[in-house]
């Protein structure tokens, strides 16, 4: 353990484990494909004069996966994804489905994670004069606040200050001075952690406030163990009195549990301030270290009752498993009210074993209530039918829909993928850019100058379908100019994509996307 300028290390970098390699989502797919062609060669050679009896078999065995797929309640794309894949590769593709479907291994999460939400669905009360008030100035948004109970507790509140950052930089100086501030206890919960300057530096005052009889807990992401982190380095924490927990350590027997992440970027501290937004505990991040060009990310942070709803996202994800779970003690903390703040505040939290996908309602009510724009950044564009109509009848509608996407992608398949709905939102007036100083990690929605959504949900399957997100919905918050303004500066620093220069794209580009959108749902 050594202490140095970028902060408190604690790890070598170490080597991903064979076990985890054999037993990633990778190879298993592997193990299925060579089944099936296994399956393919005893069709052709080993059955012989058997063959007729056995093409019969496996057209029966098609027919009937394809209407049980056809009448599952799935999205409609993954739908036609399943339907190709098991009319192309019957063995490979039911096997796969089957698998998919048992829940093997996160039924007990998921039966946990009902438990704790629905028992805790009333522990935030909402205020019934907050309510009255913004039925009274915006009936949308009380339609939107009526939605949400219904998923959680995710009341509206007023009388709570957000500051939006435009950068990693920003909100990275701004936490530092906040953790420094602690006196109760610090809640962080994050996808990303890597050992740098930005996650040294933080790690530095989390061990100082332990060391004082702060409490302090700690919770990231199984997969940083594949590359960032060693699996026993919740241990090292805790070793400087940090309580630590991985959600969903990836360990070595199969489960489909793997595909259900915890995306989300939380900071509580004392229960006064609360963080949230697209910044990851990683140099990257802060631009300390250049991977795709310039990293252009944002985040808020919120002070007065609405962080109650983030202290409360945060224990249910950390009860999980725990035998008695603990909320009340910090519920209960008095919140300093931010009086002289204007507008309203809804934080909400996205759960992917539920039937409901409320990241993407909450985007699409945006964009199918907005009069004048809804400006949009984000990373990736991989999207269903839905969300593709959403954004083209907004902008056939007359709406200024623009989206600011990342002119250096971290990810050649989703750089083919997005580009593959380019054509299509261009016909109907959406607006597209590409950053092109590098990458746009930033998950942010502004529309009509009333309304934007700043949380950790990309406009892609993973964040929409497969994991565990959460961002902060704001109607007349004064802020929203300023995410606006932001908008703006960065669109002044983007190429339009035009179809002329859709024409100019690399055949090879537009064959991966056209390919890779079959199996789009599952990446």
């Amino acid at each position: 353990m050594e202490v140095k300028s970028a902060g408190l290390r604690l790890i070598k970098k170490g080597k991903k484990s064979l076990l985890k390699v054999i037993f990633s989502r990778f190879w298993i797919m592997s193990i299925l494909i060579v089944l099936q062609f296994v399956v393919l060669f005893a069709g052709v050679f080993w059955f012989g004069e058997y063959r007729q009896h056995y093409d019969i078999a496996k057209n029966i065995f098609v027919a009937l996966m394809v209407l049980y797929v056809l009448n599952h309640p799935m999205n409609s794309n993954a739908k036609i994804t399943w339907l190709v894949l098991v009319m192309l590769f019957p063995v490979f593709g039911a096997l796969l489905f089957w698998f998919t479907q048992l829940e093997i291994g996160h039924r007990v999460q998921k039966a946990r994670l009902d438990y704790l939400i629905g028992s805790t669905k009333t522990s935030i009360q909402q205020d019934k004069e907050v309510l009255q008030k913004i039925a009274a100035e915006s009936p949308d948004t009380e339609a939107l606040v009526h939605y949400l109970a219904r998923s959680g507790c995710y009341p509206i509140y007023d009388k709570t200050d957000v500051t939006y950052f435009p950068s990693g930089e920003a909100k990275f100086e701004e936490l530092l001075k906040q953790l420094e501030q602690a006196k109760e206890f610090i809640f962080l919960e994050y996808f990303i952690v890597e050992e740098g300057i930005m996650w040294g530096q933080v790690l530095e005052i989390l061990a100082k406030k332990a060391a004082e009889g702060i409490e302090v807990r700690m919770m990231y992401d199984g997969t940083c163990e594949s590359s960032l982190l060693p699996f026993d380095y919740p241990k090292r924490l805790e070793a400087l009195g940090i309580k630590c927990k991985m959600f969903a350590p990836v360990t070595p027997f199969l489960s489909t549990h793997y595909n259900y992440r915890d995306h989300r970027k939380i900071v509580v501290i004392d229960g006064q301030v609360a963080f949230t937004g697209g910044i990851n505990l990683a140099d990257e991040y802060i631009n300390e270290k250049l991977r795709f060009g310039h990293w252009k990310d944002t985040a808020i942070i919120l002070r007065g009752e609405a962080v109650k709803s983030f202290t409360l996202m945060f224990l249910q994800m950390w009860n999980v498993e725990e035998k008695t779970p603990e909320f009340y003690k910090f519920l209960n903390v008095p919140v300093a009210e931010a009086k002289e703040a204007k507008g309203y505040v809804i934080p909400y939290g996205d759960c992917p074993l539920d039937d409901d996908k409320v990241g993407e309602r909450v985007y699409m009510d945006i964009l199918n209530r907005a009069n004048k724009y809804v400006h949009i950044m984000t990373p990736y564009l991989i999207i269903d039918g839905e969300m593709e109509t959403a954004l083209r009848f907004a902008a056939k509608r007359g709406v200024d829909v623009k989206i600011i996407l990342p002119g250096i992608p971290d990810k050649k398949t989703a750089f083919a993928l997005a580009k593959t709905h380019y054509k299509h939102l261009l016909e109907s007036g959406v607006k597209i850019y590409e950053y092109t100083p590098g990458f746009v990690h930033a998950k942010v929605f502004t529309s009509d100058d009333c309304k934007a959504v700043v949380g950790t949900i990309n406009l892609d399957y993973r964040s929409l379908y497969h994991h565990y997100e959460c961002a902060a919905y704001m109607y007349q918050t004064e802020c929203i100019a300023d995410i606006e303004r932001d908008f703006e500066e960065t669109l002044e620093k983007c190429t339009r994509i035009t179809k002329e220069s859709i024409k100019k794209e690399k055949l090879g580009t537009k064959l991966a996307g056209w390919i890779l959108k079959v199996v789009a749902p599952l990446m």
